[in-house]
């Protein structure tokens, strides 16, 4: 699967590597401000967090449920790829994903954004195909 740069807009407004893969995926996927989903992830947070314990944001990382229910908010539907006890059966791969459309797609702790068959994001994380697809995002 063909692979390019993309930074989501993050370079604009910020310097230096952090874990904001699901800032990033999204403003890629929905064509938004960097910024400007930043600011919404971070809003949204507030709005949900009750454990004080730990503090996402939208810079240091944000978990599964808040991303679920987020992108669920913005319209973006969850397709899982993987069934327990079946192993992975979906890989980052050309092929094996939906080959028109974009998608927000999730690996192991990463959410990368797939626009017709090519990833977008700061680096590739198909690991050569072999990465293992948990499911993906689409717009419903």
């Amino acid at each position: 699967m063909k692979w390019i740069y993309d930074d989501g807009g993050r370079s604009k407004y910020f310097k230096g590597t952090t874990e904001d893969c699901v800032c990033r995926a999204i403003a890629i996927a929905t064509g938004k401000d960097y910024k400007e989903v930043y600011d919404m992830i971070n809003d949204y947070i507030k709005q949900e967090q009750l454990d004080d314990m730990y503090v996402e944001n939208a810079r240091t990382g944000v978990s599964k449920e808040i991303c679920t229910k987020l992108l669920e908010s913005l319209g973006w539907k969850w397709h899982a790829c993987m069934i327990f006890g079946k192993g992975c059966t979906t890989h980052l791969k050309s092929g094996e994903l939906p080959k028109k459309g974009t998608l927000i797609v999730s690996v192991s702790k990463h959410l990368t954004c797939v626009k017709d068959n090519i990833i977008y994001d700061t680096f590739d994380p198909s690991r050569n195909g072999t990465r293992c697809v948990y499911g993906y995002y689409a717009k419903a």
